[in-house]
């Protein structure tokens, strides 16, 4: 189920209540107060396999294009260049990647 509370942002609630945010094009100023270009970088190639989060991660996506099918739901939330995307601590998805992928990401300690 997906909800609009903002046109640029979508939430999808799987079974569980673990959902995808993503924000399409942030400004800038919200990636500076983030401080997204320090974060550690990472890509992948085109191409399916499972992503299990034992801890929230935010990504920003400098390139590519995915969609995530979330495990024991029909939903799938597609995100892809210029998304800040957040995967809560425990959600499970098979990432299936369009475009090969070129992402800053940030785990959070907690």
């Amino acid at each position: 189920m997906a909800s609009a509370s903002n046109p640029d942002s979508m939430d999808t609630d799987p079974p569980g209540g673990l959902s995808i945010s993503v924000e399409h094009n942030p400004p800038e100023s919200r990636l500076q107060q983030l401080g997204v270009r320090s974060w550690p970088k990472w890509g992948c190639p085109t191409g399916k396999f499972p992503v299990k989060f034992d801890a929230r991660q935010t990504c920003y996506l400098l390139k590519g294009k995915v969609r995530a099918h979330i495990k024991g739901s029909s939903e799938c939330v597609e995100f892809g260049a210029g998304d800040l995307v957040v995967f809560p601590k425990g959600l499970s998805c098979t990432w299936d990647v369009l475009a090969a992928v070129d992402k800053y990401y940030k785990f959070d300690s907690s």
